[in-house]
């Protein structure tokens, strides 16, 4: 039976999203602003919690009303028959998003409902659920715009960014979800080498492997708030978990590297908690020694805006990599995320394409840059294709840099502070020497429910890369 579901998401990764569920099979699909509606069954539900990428949390609409007043929402909350989701003995918790002239507190809604919840329970039955904030056995998630109100059961439980394979961070880390939404605007699927030269804590490293091996990111989860649910079907869920025939073998290779050694231990300390330190190499290194790949490569980066990481002499460092990108990357694609119009002007290479996307709070533009040798009507003329047409749509939501958007005067001191913030690491080669890839079919079934499933040996038996340090 086929039922109402709504995947969140962050403000940019609509259409992403969107266009993830339709491979999925999911019916009914439309964009909306931080979510996208589609419809399925059980199965459907399992699946897009389990493999989706870009989705925050899955939400299943139990009721939607018209709320004009707290008393509507109390009486049409009470209507619901609680019984058949809150199971005698078990908790729950409510979660409120408010857009509303009506109702400017979202806490005050979550104690409506709460109390339609509980009083139901003591006059049908003398007794009330209990309330949990930390760890409920069922959550329950309301959304009022203007008079519109939809109330949900959460189906995920905590946030789906948080996929499991986090061991460390550093300051600022990459959203895991963000992350896998850059990668997929791209259209990288495994098809060249990947390269992060500012890799932080590895985030967009490990969201890139999974990608290119098709590779659910709710493997490396304990738990989803389905799992609690009175009518959860543990043999169709072990089904699901256990299923790795769509995933697919990656034959090339991802290099990270950051000029922090804490960051390079860190990314390591994450890569190796997720088994994917066959596919991906981490090392110390500066990106203005960057040098030219010896094969077919994308860089994917996120450098410092300025903001939540501070950084001396920010516009020298924008400049230092759009000169990198044009001296050593030619015949490929880069793709940077940032904030400020001024960084972006520094690169001074002309984007094929804008993407408007929030990192947090942060209303940020994710840029591409085709690089090549010569001039554009040549490079067109050649054959080469400077934007695709699904970039051209996402262009078309393109917005403008607000004006007057505050940009600190600490960013425009001399470059005598340039060797503070770029330093002098030696990149290594990327000449290695390749053998036969392990077929990961062989791997065989490392996980039984319930509990998590063992990814520590999957590096093991997988081929080595020997890097040769440049001269």
């Amino acid at each position: 039976m086929e039922f109402e579901l709504i995947a969140k998401t962050f403000m940019g990764l609509e259409n992403i999203l969107a266009q993830e569920l339709t491979r999925m099979g999911a019916n009914n699909v439309q964009t909306g602003r931080r979510m996208v509606s589609f419809t399925g069954d059980k199965e459907m539900m399992y699946r897009a919690n389990f493999q989706l990428h870009t989705a925050i949390r899955i939400l299943k609409p139990i009721c939607h009303f018209k709320a004009h007043s707290a008393e509507d929402v109390y009486e049409e909350v009470k209507k619901v028959d609680w019984s058949q989701y809150i199971e005698k003995g078990k908790t729950f918790s409510v979660d409120s998003v408010v857009y509303s002239e009506e109702f400017r507190n979202s806490r005050f809604v979550t104690y409506k409902v709460k109390d339609a919840i509980v009083d139901q329970f003591r006059e049908n039955t003398g007794t009330r659920p209990n309330i949990s904030v930390s760890n409920p056995d069922m959550r329950f998630h309301i959304h009022i715009a203007d008079e519109d109100a939809t109330l949900c059961l959460d189906s995920s439980g905590e946030s789906l960014h948080r996929r499991g394979y986090r061991q460390e961070s550093v300051e600022a880390p990459l959203n895991e979800v963000l992350a896998a939404g850059m990668i997929m605007m791209t259209g990288w699927k495994g098809d060249t080498d990947f390269i992060d030269p500012m890799c932080g804590s590895g985030t967009l490293l490990i969201e890139a492997a999974l990608i290119a091996h098709n590779m659910s990111p709710g493997v490396f989860r304990k738990e989803f708030a389905f799992e609690k649910w009175p009518d959860f079907d543990q043999n169709l869920f072990d089904k699901i978990y256990n299923d790795d025939s769509l995933e697919r073998p990656f034959n090339h290779h991802i290099y990270g590297y950051d000029i922090d050694l804490k960051a390079v231990n860190t990314a390591r300390t994450n890569v190796r908690a997720a088994g994917l330190s066959a596919d991906i190499s981490i090392e110390q290194a500066d990106f203005k020694d960057f040098k030219k790949p010896a094969n077919k490569s994308i860089i994917v980066m996120n450098p410092p805006y300025g903001e939540r990481i501070s950084t001396p002499n920010l516009l020298a460092t924008y400049k230092m990599i759009g000169e990198r990108l044009k001296h050593e990357f030619m015949g490929n694609d880069a793709w940077v995320l940032s904030y400020r119009e001024e960084c972006f002007e520094q690169i001074g290479l002309k984007p094929s394409i804008k993407i408007p996307v929030f990192n947090g709070s942060l209303e940020c533009e994710f840029r591409k840059y085709t690089i090549f040798d010569g001039k554009m009507k040549d490079f067109r003329a050649e054959g080469g294709i400077v934007k695709t047409d699904i970039e051209r749509k996402e262009m078309a939501q393109k917005h403008r840099f607000k004006e007057n958007r505050e940009f600190k005067r600490r960013l425009e001191e001399d470059a005598e502070n340039e060797e503070a913030d770029i330093r002098s690491f030696k990149f290594h080669s990327f000449e290695r020497l390749r053998e036969d890839r392990r077929d990961r079919g062989a791997r065989g079934k490392k996980f039984e429910r319930p509990g998590r499933r063992d990814y520590s040996n999957r590096d093991s038996g997988k081929r080595h890369r020997r890097y040769d340090d440049e001269e």
